[in-house]
């Protein structure tokens, strides 16, 4: 009988199963005490558990990354799944101990996913956007094609980055066939590259975190200056207007300034990318919630949208 995984147990079942430590933040209790807030996945979701009275060994061997046997009961707080730990303790060798075996994945596979962004990039007939695309692609090839697109949120697992530019990718050709006018060589451009900054704001696919450029920076400056190196490479101009056109159509994709954008969009090819992108992480974070939701009820408050809850529909009887 296959073990179950981390999201399969019931509200105040007992699990005793091997799991990846996602992160372990030292904090401070009100008493004064230390303790580890913890967040453990597999790749059937991940699941906060607080680790209390931690000592000094403790916060040393419970490092996010690490492999351990978790034995917990499910609860739920504030309407939020969680576990209560009872017991946990690092996997030994003669274990499952590889971190790569509990990341949850893309739904496709890498080498369809390359497959298709590389049909895209042929697509890409302006020539200038096709060179800068290759070569930040060539530079920042397998983090693309492996680490995810954000730390939690949407497309928060291991090759979530390239199937989340896939996906607007798909959504951009079906809106570029249903609107004339469209430039579908600046939107693939833009929308191949719009996440590209990712590959250095995020430290990678296993316990990810962001990295020092990600905090002060930011993937959206980030893969600005990227556009601009590679024109020193290729011998491009950073300010004649096919390359500032790329540069705005990624500095836009947030769409409002206060919601990261150094610029509002001000062309229409940076308008669609700016609603694909949002149309498409809001989707992933809503069948996230889905998928952990039994039918007739209300999913768990979704933080990223609002932190409103969504309904799923009851089967049929």
């Amino acid at each position: 009988m296959a073990t179950k995984k981390l999201f399969e147990f019931e509200v105040d079942e007992v699990m005793d199963i091997f799991v990846l430590i996602k992160s372990a933040d030292a904090r401070l209790a009100k008493n004064g005490k230390r303790f580890l807030a913890m967040t453990f996945e597999d790749d059937s979701g991940e699941l906060a558990g607080m680790y209390w009275d931690a000592k000094d060994e403790d916060v040393a061997l419970f490092e996010p990354g690490k492999v351990v046997k978790l034995n917990a009961k499910r609860e739920n707080y504030q309407g939020k799944p969680q576990v209560k730990i009872i017991g946990l303790r690092l996997a030994k060798e003669t274990e499952p101990h590889d971190p790569s075996y509990f990341l949850p994945h893309a739904p496709e596979k890498r080498s369809e996913i390359e497959a298709q962004i590389d049909q895209f990039i042929f697509e890409i007939t302006q020539p200038t956007w096709n060179r800068i695309v290759r070569n930040l692609l060539q530079k920042h090839h397998e983090a693309f094609f492996t680490f995810p697109a954000a730390k939690t949120n949407h497309h928060a697992f291991a090759g979530g980055l390239s199937f989340h530019t896939l996906s607007i990718l798909r959504l951009a050709k079906a809106v570029s066939s249903q609107y004339e006018g469209i430039d579908t060589a600046l939107l693939y451009a833009g929308t191949i590259l719009h996440d590209l900054g990712k590959t250095v704001e995020l430290s990678g696919p296993v316990s990810t975190s962001y990295t020092v450029a990600g905090n002060l920076i930011g993937h959206i400056s980030l893969v600005d200056g990227e556009i601009v190196a590679a024109c020193q490479t290729l011998k491009l101009d950073p300010q004649q207007e096919d390359v500032l056109l790329l540069r705005h159509v990624i500095l836009a994709h947030h769409g409002m300034l206060e919601y990261g954008s150094p610029v509002t969009p001000h062309v229409l090819e940076a308008e669609i990318l700016h609603r694909l992108d949002e149309m498409d992480a809001s989707i992933m974070m809503i069948q996230g919630a889905m998928a952990h939701t039994k039918p007739g009820e209300f999913s768990e408050r979704v933080f990223g949208l609002d932190k409103r809850s969504f309904y799923r529909e009851s089967e049929d009887e």
